[in-house]
């Protein structure tokens, strides 16, 4: 699909039809050799350190307001290191999920100095992430964060309360920006400005309307002919409704699905709380970008640039979900559980143990 929604742009604007395709392809080989390492790592080696590594997440989400940054569309999300860009952000989504799990396991060990402190860790990223501005991921992570809470032993009455602050916290940042709340009002009426704010999802609404039940066919889609932007990026699934038709849609939508039954089914299968928690929340955050990304493209939600895992154009996006891939299957390994709070592992846990046995190979 990266191919077929990018080659008639990449001939016209690169002069090579194939340059995304290869691109793409050599992403998909790293994040796979990534992947690969992960998994076999045990998972309490990055459970220890993982204050580190998000340190360093963060740090390289700062580098985007140094000469390094690269400013797109008025959003310094991208750091340009060797001629490679990176965006720093789609790696803090997992670095911060994986510090959240940490410090939510271990909240009630803290001193009140010390919950205030290891906070930092949430608090600097995401205030980067608004400054950036990228409030798509911003929300995500902010979600994330909230998710880990609750799989947690954190106090039920003091995560509803500090949840509605957050909910309200989050509409101010959204309404207190013109071009958001310009993009709240296209959503709902896009056909008020079709030329303009409005132009991308109308293409979008085009693109699904061509492809009616079975889609023109692989390659003849005509919306990527310059008529909708990004096509091979953010609404790539445009392009692929409109080639594949309703049926394509409709395996994606059940492959997604099937992924989010699936992992939180292995994570009921462990035995560590931790590890359970680990595959829960990498499960929900892959699953939670896939659809918030189909309701963007189908005009179920405002628009933002949020690409489909996995399927989008896209290299840090692509090694980073397959990266937290490699997470999930260290934390099925059972040399790699952690026995750190195990005994607070539920019976209901412990009864559902022979979903999974033997080696996760």
């Amino acid at each position: 699909m990266v191919y077929s929604s990018s080659y008639i742009y990449a001939k016209e604007v690169i002069g090579s039809s194939t340059h995304f395709l290869f691109k793409q392809l050599a992403f998909l080989i790293i994040g796979s050799a990534f992947a690969f390492v992960v998994s076999k790592t045990k998972l309490a080696f990055w459970y220890k350190h993982i204050y580190k590594f998000n340190w360093i997440a963060t740090f390289l989400l700062a580098l985007t307001f140094s000469p390094l940054g690269i400013n797109i569309k008025g959003s310094q999300r991208w750091l340009s290191i060797a001629g490679v860009s990176i965006q720093p952000g789609e790696f803090v989504k997992y670095t911060l999920l994986f510090t959240a799990v940490y410090y939510f396991q271990r909240f009630n060990k803290y001193s009140i100095e010390e919950r205030a402190k290891k906070s930092l860790a949430f608090i600097v990223p995401l205030g980067i992430l608004i400054a950036q501005p990228d409030f798509g991921t911003f929300t995500i992570c902010s979600v994330m964060i909230a998710f880990a809470c609750f799989l947690s032993d954190f106090p039920r009455k003091y995560f509803y309360s500090i949840g509605a602050v957050g909910v309200v916290g989050i509409g101010l940042i959204l309404v207190s920006a013109p071009y958001r709340v310009k993009r709240l009002l296209t959503f709902l009426d896009p056909w008020a400005d079709p030329q303009n704010s409005g132009f991308q999802i109308i293409q979008s609404y085009l693109a699904f309307a061509n492809g009616h039940f079975f889609g023109q066919g692989i390659g003849n889609s005509t919306e990527k002919l310059f008529y909708l932007p990004e096509a091979y990026n953010d609404f790539i699934l445009s392009v692929l409704g409109e080639e594949l038709g309703f049926l394509g849609l409709l395996v994606v939508i059940c492959l997604f699905a099937a992924f989010i039954y699936l992992g939180f089914r292995l994570a009921l299968a462990v035995q560590s709380k931790v590890n359970q928690q680990l595959i829960a929340c990498f499960t929900f955050c892959i699953s939670l970008q896939a659809f918030l990304n189909m309701g963007v493209v189908l005009g179920l939600l405002p628009t933002k640039g949020l690409n489909l895992p996995f399927i989008s154009y896209g290299g840090s996006s692509l090694i980073a979900n397959l990266i937290a891939v490699g997470f999930i299957f260290s934390a099925l390994n059972p040399k790699s559980q952690i026995e750190e709070d195990d005994s607070q592992v539920s019976p209901k846990v412990r009864t559902n143990s022979n979903i999974y046995t033997g080696s996760y190979e």
